[in-house]
């Protein structure tokens, strides 16, 4: 059984600074993509940030550009996403997903499997 477990999440004054992380289990994912999606209430579910299993591709949403950082360690199975100067609107929850490597940003519907999801909730 696949599972990912997200953590990290809480309660953050704008302009404040969280780091989410996503521990993999079940299997290995170095030949997967590890990304990040966040749904806002009444909002669908939308990319934030995707890292390749090689380390050195990332994409990033234009909204958080320059602000969220994606990294993983292949050999602990985690991937994290370092979230600063965030903002209200970055208020949602946020999902860690994978998805197998094709040496470029995937699609979403290749994402084969999703964790639970934590909250983050930026107060202004």
């Amino acid at each position: 059984q696949v599972q990912l477990v997200e953590s990290g999440g809480g309660l953050v004054q704008a302009g404040g600074s969280l780091r989410l992380s996503c521990a993999a289990s079940g299997r290995a994912f170095s030949n997967y993509a590890m990304g990040w999606f966040r749904q806002a209430p009444g909002k669908e579910r939308e990319f934030v940030a995707v890292i390749s299993w090689s380390y050195t591709n990332t994409y990033y949403a234009d909204s958080v550009k320059g602000r969220f950082t994606i990294s993983r360690d292949n050999a602990k199975n985690t991937v994290s996403l370092q979230m600063n100067s965030l903002k209200p609107e970055d208020t949602a929850v946020y999902y860690c997903a994978a998805a197998p490597w094709r040496y470029r940003r995937p699609r979403r519907d290749e994402y084969d499997y999703w964790g639970q999801g934590t909250q983050v909730t930026v107060s202004s």
